[in-house]
């Protein structure tokens, strides 16, 4: 071979090597990222090419597809009571994508997930249509409607917890949306329908998870954390030993004094008492004493710091390190800078009522194939241990008492073997309070047998109530009663 050929042979099998290593970086590195490109519209079209697999609760569906018309896209995304269970299921738009368990369970729904590759093979063989599998939630049907029409027209959120489990019985937020509305094609319909949604168009932002994406001062809530801490450290030994607490208070190296709300019994109160009547100056001196170290750490064990994925995240909750005396005191009444998600405060109940143990919130139990076959199931995972069970049934006594006589009666149940442990909280908020208070109510069930079903976190945003009548006990109690009812019914 004369000595041009040869460069010319060497140049062209050089030009081959460089589109077979392309060829093969195209099909094994980057197609994932090009399979999930949102420029790569046949990934979209394949999606809805087929009805997608359903979300379901209690046994029963509540998603669908329907068929279309006049599109590239052969089904679109339904959904049954969308509004009351966007929370869980997020959307599945062709215009906007997917979020929430429609995004993070997306290969399972399509039928793309590997772990359903030899059934869709299957189903190819004998001449079927691929089929997406189902998610099965451990969602309660009952809890969810009583969280959801609780709640009606105001501004807020509940989670519902199964404390021994984790399960997750109830997740509403409110003001929600359909997401029925805007699941087609990129019609002039669903984009006005997708724009009346967004915040900047919409300051209700409906389309936020206020059960899990949204941080809000806990108030008194928060003070059953406090009490958790100063009997976990043994600066108080029990429920009803008086405490060092003089009242008025002032708070470490200011001239500030810590005030309570009316006159009560709060100088040198015990837990119980403190507790059952919501004094401020008690749990401000104890998470005082305690200094920022220790209620910190105790903090962390009940979940604040961490985001928690059930699978959809939820933000972290916030109680802040490098406090001084002062702003730990403000901090372990539930202001200043902590702040907790409603999942977050549903976990602090979910302990407490579960003997100290903290179990890990989750809402999927299992992954099958549309025949239901299943292809993974959720087991219960322990996440810590905030209290020990000793201190747990102290706490647990006192929450009760908190329901039997203080200001959380209105969450009693009335029925024979029901004990309802609970705690009330209204925070501040806003530039020197200016902002109209949020109403929270904390709470667990508990059974003639010990056992505890349900715990509960409510927080309501009432903006067309009166100040003077916005309270935990008020507001936010009666929704929590009448979701724990729901829960002990639909297991009679």
């Amino acid at each position: 071979m004369n000595k041009p050929l040869r460069r010319i042979a060497i140049f062209c099998g050089l030009l081959v090597l460089a589109l077979l290593i392309r060829d093969n970086w195209l099909q094994y590195v980057q197609a994932d990222d090009l399979q999930s490109n949102v420029h790569n519209r046949r990934v979209a079209i394949e999606r809805y090419a087929q009805p997608l697999g359903d979300i379901i609760v209690d046994g029963k569906s509540i998603t669908g597809s329907t068929k279309t018309s006049g599109s590239d896209f052969e089904y679109k995304r339904t959904y049954k009571d969308g509004p009351m269970w966007a929370p869980v299921t997020g959307y599945a738009s062709q215009a906007f994508g997917t979020s929430q368990l429609e995004n993070l369970e997306n290969g399972i729904l399509t039928g793309n997930d590997d772990r359903l590759f030899f059934r869709n093979t299957l189903d190819m063989i004998t001449g079927k249509k691929k089929q997406g599998g189902n998610v099965v939630t451990t969602l309660n049907d009952a809890a969810q409607k009583a969280a959801y029409q609780g709640l009606g027209n105001k501004k807020g959120a509940v989670a519902a917890i199964d404390p021994k489990t984790g399960a997750i019985l109830a997740l509403a937020s409110t003001p929600s949306y359909d997401p029925s509305t805007f699941s087609g094609n990129s019609t002039d319909t669903d984009t006005k329908a997708w724009n009346r949604l967004q915040k900047k168009n919409n300051p209700d932002d409906p389309m936020l998870n206020r059960a899990l994406r949204e941080t809000y001062p806990p108030g008194s809530t928060f003070k059953v954390v406090t009490a958790a801490a100063a009997l976990e450290n043994g600066l108080v030994p029990d429920a009803d030993t008086k405490t060092d607490s003089p009242d008025p208070w002032t708070m470490p190296g200011t001239t500030t004094v810590l005030p309570n709300e009316g006159n009560l019994p709060c100088k040198n109160a015990t837990l119980r008492v403190a507790l059952r009547v919501s004094c401020n100056s008690v749990f401000g001196k104890v998470g005082s004493d305690l200094g920022n170290d220790k209620m910190l750490e105790e903090a962390k064990k009940f979940g604040f710091g961490s985001e928690q994925f059930t699978p959809v995240r939820s933000n972290a909750s916030v109680f802040s390190d490098g406090m001084n005396k002062s702003q730990t005191a403000l901090s372990s009444i539930g202001q200043y800078n902590t702040a907790a998600t409603p999942l977050q405060m549903a976990m602090v109940a979910s302990a407490v009522a579960n003997d100290g143990t903290l179990m890990k919130p989750y809402m999927v139990s299992e992954l099958s194939t549309h025949n239901l076959d299943v292809i993974e199931h959720t087991d219960p995972q322990k996440l810590s241990q905030p209290l020990s069970q000793k201190n747990a049934q102290v706490l647990q006594s006192m929450m009760e008492t908190v329901v039997k006589s203080g200001t959380g009666q209105n969450a009693q149940i009335n029925e024979q073997g029901v004990t309802v442990g609970g705690k009330t909280g209204t925070a501040q908020h806003g530039i020197d309070n200016s902002e109209k208070p949020y109403a929270w109510f904390i709470s667990y069930a508990k059974l003639s047998d010990g056992s505890s079903p349900v715990a509960v976190a409510v927080v309501v945003e009432d903006g067309s109530a009166n100040r003077d009548d916005i309270s935990g006990g008020g507001l936010a109690a009666p929704i929590a009663r009448d979701v724990m009812k729901a829960v002990i019914d639909s297991k009679k």
